[in-house]
């Protein structure tokens, strides 16, 4: 019985340290990871999608409230105007979640491109979701219809990448949802355009 709540008391005392080393560590590198990410995850997206900029995007990025979640988004200026903004939209694909940077211009309300951030799709078949042949169709599109022909929209999908093709299409209606909603809110924060 000794020997047992000895065990015990000892367990206890490792994971003890063990998780309060652990939270330690998760909070002192919190900041580095989220840099790396947006430089090497989110950044070279952000920048092929707001193409039409003289600013630093993830430098002026800036948080939004929506619901009960926290939207980051990247405005683009051009000689002080306002040209594009993009942020961060998720949707299953086949093997996991497809992550997009979409941007979209507050002034024509389209889409100004997309660009994959994160996937773990089918190599050679899910991943032609990376190609420009793909992305490219997203440029100077409206809000509406945007799904594959067989879904009413005016989009063409992936062959053989279906579900590939679904989580774009889903990732980026959520984006055009999100948009629609956070447009007051960005006019707001950046009236006429302005940089200030």
């Amino acid at each position: 019985m000794r020997e047992t709540l000895r065990m015990l008391v000892v367990l206890t005392l490792i994971c003890g340290v063990s998780g309060y080393s652990l939270a330690t560590l998760k909070k002192a590198t919190r900041q580095r990871i989220e840099s790396q990410v947006l430089t090497y995850v989110q950044g070279p997206a952000l920048l092929g999608v707001l193409t039409q900029r003289d600013n630093d995007p993830i430098a002026d990025r800036k948080p939004f409230a929506l619901d009960d979640s926290e939207i980051l988004v990247f405005p683009a200026f051009d000689q002080g105007k306002l040209t594009g903004i993009a942020f961060e939209a998720f949707a299953p694909g086949y093997s996991g979640d497809i992550g997009l940077m979409v941007g979209f211009d507050p002034a024509t309300d389209k889409l100004v491109g997309i660009g994959v951030t994160t996937q773990t799709e089918t190599p050679g078949i899910g991943t032609r979701i990376l190609e420009k042949s793909f992305t490219s169709q997203f440029k100077n599109h409206g809000l509406k219809k945007l799904d594959v022909r067989s879904k009413d929209g005016d989009l063409d999908g992936v062959t053989g990448a279906t579900y590939s093709t679904t989580g774009v299409m889903a990732a980026v209606q959520k984006a055009a949802k999100l948009y629609t909603r956070l447009k007051p809110e960005i006019i707001k924060t950046w009236p006429q355009g302005d940089a200030s």
